[in-house]
């Protein structure tokens, strides 16, 4: 990190505009349209724009609207028969990257498409809360929705909207858009090479300025490698020839700390690690039984070491940043393998010749997935196999790369899964444990927390949502669908030069803020620290 005299000469700094930045991305890319990809929409953030974007304190502000609509400011009212209307000014004189006006009519029209049946998005989360949307003018959108809802500003028109001029009537599961999208952002995609990278030349009509009156996005060009293995990230990133690798490994933040030209910067992250139990497979996991004694089996504490200590371990899918709804009180089976072994034991759960337990001819012997390549994550699968193992569970790894671990988990097609969820700043949880959720593959259902979450995402007063988010948490601590373990951190590496990146803790990722980036030249960052150019 930058100690207090160079932050101070670094905020004096003129900026100097121009330059290419390359970006390390671990994980390949399904597609470039931020409503269907499987993954963090990095590269569609630079590209796309919402009417609103949470900043790196997870505040949402404006965007392609003039303001955060809430009731204080008139822009969100509620009827008295629970319906709301939120409303939106859009900014004047914005184009689209071909040059076209964006208006109303792109903003009612993504709603349409995203809704649409047809259009296999990744998720559709929020359309279906919208009646309908009216557009008076040019510049003024009215959201009419069905009910209250606490998370709109973290749904639909948050992520990108979509240019009716060039997608009305097309089909959008195979239109061109989806490796080349047109969007009003401070970047435009130049090339896209499957498994390679994708390269996005500076917009020269973007809209936005900096508080000097100076156009921006300040760079000419980021260059998004594809780089899914950690050891090969390490030696780009030592050799110079990466200027950001957001979210890499634990095990490599240490080992990069201390590396010339190279900053390890951490942030929070509205993200979590846990264990998910698929509800499609083996009928042993639909045991409650068995689903506690693999939770009293696991030593998050040997998690965290594993990890180098930057992750914390949680007792809830809601993580502690969120304040307003995260419970602390909520019920978690402390690590107790004595416990674990009397429960299977009572369970009738018996030990074989070989120490793995077997039940009316079923054995506790699983698959376990994770991401190939996420080093922390396979680490940690690792930890468990071990954990597991010693309770008379045995699992096996099942490890999938990219696409393949993403069509694994959406269609619950494992056992158990160790993976990553990260949340918008208004979280959604149905998305993930609700029974029609898009991203429930795991098949878990229950009505009684579809209610409670429910009305945690319609209430919009906070002491109700505090109870009911109280009660969610209670309910997945009980049913134990899945295993919360740490609280993900934001942990980058960035080039010395790279200037104005802060991380995003929310699921808009950092590059929401890359119109504010650049790079100072070579000579400038050696004599702030100190040394010479080389």
């Amino acid at each position: 990190m930058l100690s207090p005299l160079l932050a101070t000469r670094c905020a004096a700094e003129a900026v100097h505009p121009g330059g290419t930045l390359t970006v390390a991305l671990s994980y390949d890319l399904d597609t470039l349209n931020v409503y269907a990809t499987g993954f963090l929409g990095d590269v569609e953030a630079a590209v796309v724009e919402g009417l609103v974007a949470p900043d790196s304190q997870a505040r949402y502000r404006p965007v392609l609207a003039t303001t955060v609509p809430t009731i204080g400011n008139g822009g969100i009212v509620l009827d008295p028969d629970g319906r709301m209307h939120v409303t939106y000014h859009l900014r004047a004189g914005v184009c689209w990257q071909d040059g076209a006006p964006f208006t109303a009519a792109d903003v009612k029209f993504t709603w349409e498409a995203v809704r649409d049946p047809a259009f296999l998005a990744e998720s559709k989360d929020g359309s279906e809360d919208i009646e309908g949307i009216d557009t008076p003018d040019d510049l003024t959108v009215v959201v009419n929705y069905r009910h209250s809802s606490a998370a709109f500003a973290s749904t639909l028109f948050t992520f990108g909207i979509l240019p009716r001029h060039l997608l009305l009537g097309h089909d959008l599961n195979h239109d061109p858009y989806n490796t080349r999208p047109i969007g009003t952002g401070p970047f435009m995609v130049r090339e896209f090479r499957r498994g390679e990278y994708v390269a996005l030349d500076r917009n020269p009509h973007y809209w936005q300025h900096d508080s000097e009156g100076r156009q921006l996005p300040y760079l000419d060009r980021i260059v998004f490698r594809i780089v899914p293995d950690s050891n090969t990230l390490g030696t780009l990133i030592r050799a110079g020839e990466i200027g950001l690798a957001p979210l890499i490994p634990y095990m490599l933040a240490k080992q990069l700390q201390g590396t010339r030209g190279i900053e390890i910067v951490r942030g929070p992250s509205l993200g979590w690690e846990h264990l998910d139990f698929s509800f499609k497979g083996p009928p042993a996991l639909r045991d409650p039984t068995v689903r506690r004694a693999i939770a009293q089996a696991i030593d998050r504490r040997i998690l965290v070491r594993a990890a180098g200590g930057f992750p914390l371990p949680i007792r809830s899918v809601v993580v502690p940043t969120l304040t307003d709804l995260y419970d602390p009180m909520v019920p978690v089976l402390a690590y107790d393998p004595a416990q674990a072994n009397r429960l299977l034991d009572d369970a009738g759960y018996a030990r074989g010749p070989d120490g793995i337990r077997a039940r009316d001819g079923q054995r506790l012997s699983f698959s376990i997935t994770a991401q190939t390549g996420q080093i922390d994550d396979e680490i940690a699968e690792q930890i468990i196999i071990a954990e597991l193992r010693a309770i008379g569970i045995r699992l096996s790894a099942d490890n999938k790369s990219g696409i393949s671990f993403r069509q694994a988990r959406y269609r619950g097609a494992y056992d158990l899964l160790y993976g990553r969820w990260v949340t918008a700043a208004d979280p959604v949880y149905s998305v993930f444990y609700g029974t029609h959720g898009p991203n429930n593959g795991q098949g878990y259902a229950s009505p009684e927390l579809d209610e409670a979450m429910r009305r945690l995402e319609t209430e919009m007063h906070p002491e109700p949502r505090r109870q009911d988010a109280a009660a969610m948490q209670a309910i997945l601590a009980r049913d134990l669908p899945t295993i919360p373990l740490l609280s993900t951190v934001s942990v980058n590496a960035r080039s010395d030069r790279l200037r104005g990146y802060v991380p995003n803790p929310t699921n808009m990722t950092d590059f929401v803020g890359a119109a504010s980036w650049w790079l100072a030249p070579a000579s400038m960052t050696a004599t702030l620290s100190g040394g010479r150019a080389p």
